[in-house]
């Protein structure tokens, strides 16, 4: 091998830095001098003897930079990329191009795959995988008419095999050198392929991956829990975590399809796992996360992608303030499903405004959010007082208890408040002393789950209203 003394030097040198930072790192069991230049040094630069390297090249799993550091030493006008997604092993990498002074060479510290940004001409590896293993994870990756270039042992006939009954069409076999070491008993195979213009089987994998090139907004991929916007959309699975971020996520396919087409500007975000669809608005930010830290996300269980909205803070009630004619709905529940339940009854029969009195659950608390569904964004919330405290001088409030009058019995006033009771206490004395409201139920039922009662009394007004007569926005 006919090499300059300042590339046996740069040979040198690499050897020093291997051998110096190999007890920490672990990037080689061959120790002994004589077989590290035979095995290592040796191999990676017989290739040179066989074939003309293609540029850009990617040394696809270098580990400590084997053949790719010899190769781009003997040939320095080859545009080397050295693929290593250790990140100790690519820091050490980065330190030999800086040391040597390489020029046009590249660490790219992730795995190769489908999500590659571009294509090159060539891609050689060294005892990585298996040649199909190898041709489903960076076909996409190589030009047509580029080379992939396989350093095996002798015995890799089966994987050829196996690559030209699966790949035909995409790589056709262009040259299959055997070889031995020089002065040793080592024997080799050098094994290239021609990438043709077939295009590949677009696996799951590869779709995800031109999906995600394709996405021209901003893409998080979130893999640890000690991740901080995984750390938020968890706190977002509380009612306080909501309020304190003013954020919240919806869950359901149709209740995501139905919010993003009718409430675009209240959409910020997309959340799916590794093998979600792209966001349909460039403008949301997509977060990817592993598909365990998405199910600890999906507590509905829906495996769909997930929407991440405002959730502002909701304005305060005052009896002062003007009402709007109809029904003003109170709402003390503290069970989430409950508020999610009555909100979507509020819209559907007509109610202007719905106040949230405080012991009542937050309304984009996820299991309230799942229950309401667009609903959310359909009717005026509002903050208001306990139910203890909840008293109007303004309009008369109907409390429905089931000592009261018929439900039906009178009209409804024009403006009136509807208080209902929270589940199991029920009504403070004080709203026991005015007017009141029962529904009638079979003899021997306790008595109706809250939100299913409010919503046959809000049905009950809004017919009474001619209120279901009108088309719902």
């Amino acid at each position: 091998m006919d090499l300059s003394s300042e590339q046996l030097d740069a040979l040198w040198t690499y050897h020093q830095m291997l051998r110096a930072a190999n007890a920490s790192l672990n990037m080689t069991r061959i120790h002994n001098f004589e077989n590290m230049v035979l095995k290592h040094y040796v191999d990676s630069l017989l290739v040179l003897e066989l074939v003309d390297l293609p540029s850009p090249l990617i040394d696809m799993g270098t580990g400590p930079g084997l053949p790719g550091i010899p190769l781009k030493i003997a040939r320095p006008e080859v545009r080397m990329i050295l693929c290593e997604p250790r990140s100790a092993r690519a820091e050490f990498l980065t330190q030999v191009c800086e040391r040597l002074n390489l020029q046009d060479v590249e660490v790219y510290a992730h795995k190769l795959g489908p999500d590659y940004p571009g294509q090159v001409q060539g891609i050689i590896t060294r005892a990585v995988a298996s040649i199909p293993e190898t041709f489903e994870r960076v076909a996409s990756c190589i030009e047509p008419g580029g080379r992939m270039i396989f350093m095996k042992g002798p015995g890799c006939d089966p994987e050829m095999a196996e690559a030209e009954r699966d790949w035909p069409a995409q790589f056709r076999l262009q040259a299959d050198h055997a070889y031995t070491i020089p002065g040793t008993t080592h024997d080799r195979r050098l094994v290239v392929y021609e990438r043709t213009d077939v295009d590949p089987p677009l696996s799951a994998r590869d779709a995800q991956a031109r999906a995600v090139r394709a996405f021209e907004g901003t893409v998080r991929e979130i893999t640890s829990e000690s991740n901080a916007t995984f750390r938020q959309l968890s706190d977002l699975l509380t009612g306080r975590g909501v309020r304190k971020n003013g954020l919240a996520i919806l869950a359901g396919p149709r209740i995501t399809a139905e919010v993003a087409e009718r409430f675009p500007d209240r959409v910020v975000g997309w959340i799916t796992d590794a093998e979600g669809p792209p966001p349909a608005d460039a403008s949301w930010t997509w977060h990817r996360l592993s598909t365990p830290l998405f199910k600890a996300i999906d507590v509905a269980g829906t495996h769909a992608p997930l929407l991440l909205v405002e959730a502002p803070a909701t304005a305060t009630w005052s009896d002062a303030a003007p009402w709007p004619k109809g029904c003003t709905l109170f709402v003390p529940f503290q069970d989430p499903e409950n508020v999610g339940a009555v909100i979507r009854s509020a819209a559907a029969f007509g109610v202007p405004r719905v106040v949230l009195l405080q012991e009542a659950a937050h309304p984009f608390h996820p299991r309230s959010s799942r229950a309401a569904g667009p609903a959310l964004f359909q009717t005026e919330l509002l903050a208001g007082p306990s139910i203890r405290d909840l008293d109007s001088r303004a309009h008369p409030l109907i409390a429905l208890d089931a000592t009261g009058e018929e439900l039906d019995g009178e009209p409804f006033p024009e403006t009136f408040g509807l208080v209902v009771g929270v589940e199991g206490p029920g009504l403070p004395e004080h709203l026991r002393q005015g007017p009141r409201r029962r529904i009638p139920i079979a003899t021997g039922v306790e008595s109706l789950n809250a939100a299913t009662a409010t919503a046959v009394a809000l049905y009950a007004w809004s017919r009474r209203a001619g209120g279901l007569s009108k088309p719902r926005p």
